[in-house]
């Protein structure tokens, strides 16, 4: 099984999806059987760590997101992917715009998948800390509803 998490710059949610999903596989003991990236739609960020913000917020839960580098979808990924779960409505019309023809990769929204309070994860780059907290927060919820997802596919 191959998770790809998607947001726009791939420096705040989708780092952090990985991260706390990576996390919860370790725990689960399922590292070796699925294989987890993030990427952005847009180019800007390519090759930069997570935003300091979204890092030290992880840090703090227990999160390390240091090793991470911000890189693009690209169409090979609709491919190599089995899942792409994108954090808000912009990012999925970005995705469903970019797709192949061919790509065998199921597409949706993170948080509407798991039907959550919120359909999206609110972008926190322009806000406050409590931000990066709800994001956090909102994408372990998910994480653990992902989770039961792949152990019943497995």
């Amino acid at each position: 099984m191959k998770v790809l998490f998607v947001c726009l710059g791939n420096i705040c949610r989708s780092p952090t999806a990985e991260g706390v999903f990576r996390h919860k596989l370790r725990a689960a003991g399922l590292e070796h059987r699925v294989q987890v990236d993030s990427a952005g739609t847009g180019d800007w960020h390519v090759g930069k760590a997570p935003d300091s913000r979204t890092r030290q917020a992880a840090l703090r839960r227990g999160y390390d997101l240091s090793a991470q580098r911000a890189r693009q979808v690209e169409a090979a990924d609709f491919q190599r992917f089995d899942l792409i779960l994108a954090m808000d409505q912009s990012n999925l019309r970005n995705l469903q715009a970019l797709r192949p023809a061919e790509a065998r990769a199921d597409l949706d929204l993170y948080l509407r998948r798991y039907e959550l309070a919120l359909d999206e994860v609110p972008d926190p780059y322009y806000g406050g800390d409590e931000g990066f907290e709800q994001v956090l927060d909102l994408i372990e919820q998910a994480s653990d509803a992902l989770l039961n997802e792949i152990k019943g596919r497995l």
